[in-house]
């Protein structure tokens, strides 16, 4: 099986798109296209349904899509053993992060392992931090910057970097601010994110208190978060430590209730099968 195929699906599998996935690859939509007829063709099953605008797996396609990311692992762990063996390691590593985790995180783990490791390129991925497992028990990265989810899946290691409370903001000088009892939070209106561990605790929360949230918007990310808090569309649940690194951070203010929601555990996570390459492990090693 020609591993640059199977490259090209696995892009093709994430963005669900032709254009998108061959910009992606850097190659020409036709040649996205040709890669896949191949593919089915050795196959002998459609892969994909297709119209204009997108494309969706279909079972054959989904079941292929494993495969590929299995393949590619152990294709890609194979080249690093074989690399490392030269005593200099060499090629690519890929890391899924939040944005605030990009500054508060990332440059500490990386700033001493580019020095050791100046032969492995770094592609850095950023998005929603609920997406960081998933994104690795997928095969999208190698590693990722994650809150501990409250059942931490058993192929995958972590090692915690740092820990931060969930914290309730709200528009700075603003009505929205008191919160003194149950029935003014249900009278709030909420920010909250889509998923993940801050939306968990959220749940928790309310339903431990018989509160009935008045949810106004439920975003991707924390920073977004901060942003449609500081202009005023409600109250919003994000990590210390976001807070403390936006640069709006001036324009919200922590609401004087502040309910225990537990810890938000940060840190890094790999599949445990992984770390036979010499590259990840390398990485993992770097953090303490």
């Amino acid at each position: 099986m020609d591993i640059h195929k199977l490259k090209l699906f696995l892009s093709l599998a994430s963005t669900g798109h032709f254009g998108r996935a061959a910009a992606q690859c850097h190659v020409s939509p036709s040649t996205m296209s040709r890669n896949l007829q191949q593919l089915e063709q050795e196959l002998g099953a459609a892969l994909v349904d297709r119209n204009n605008r997108s494309v969706a797996l279909t079972e054959a396609g989904h079941r292929f899509l494993q495969f590929a990311r299995e393949t590619l692992q152990q294709w890609e762990t194979f080249q690093d053993s074989i690399l490392a063996d030269a005593h200099t390691l060499r090629g690519q590593l890929s890391i899924y992060c939040s944005v605030t985790a990009s500054y508060s995180f990332l440059y500490e783990i990386l700033a001493e392992f580019r020095t050791r490791h100046p032969g492995i390129n770094i592609k850095l991925h950023t998005g929603d931090p609920a997406q960081a497992i998933e994104r690795v028990t997928g095969g999208y990265e190698d590693i990722a910057i994650a809150a501990r989810p409250s059942t931490l899946p058993a192929e995958i290691n972590f090692k915690a970097i740092a820990s931060s409370p969930l914290r309730f903001i709200g528009p700075k000088d603003s009505s929205l601010l008191p919160a003194a009892d149950g029935e003014h939070w249900q009278t709030l209106p909420m920010i909250i994110s889509e998923e993940g561990l801050a939306r968990e605790r959220f749940n928790q929360w309310c339903q431990l208190e018989g509160i009935a949230p008045n949810i106004y918007a439920e975003v991707k990310g924390n920073e977004a978060i901060v942003s449609m808090v500081s202009l005023g569309f409600g109250v919003g649940l994000v990590p210390h430590i976001v807070l403390e690194n936006s640069p709006l951070k001036d324009r919200v203010a922590l609401l004087a209730d502040q309910p225990d929601l537990g810890p938000f555990d940060t840190g890094i996570c790999v599949l445990e099968k992984r770390l036979k390459s010499p590259i990840v492990s390398a990485l993992w090693a770097e953090v303490q």
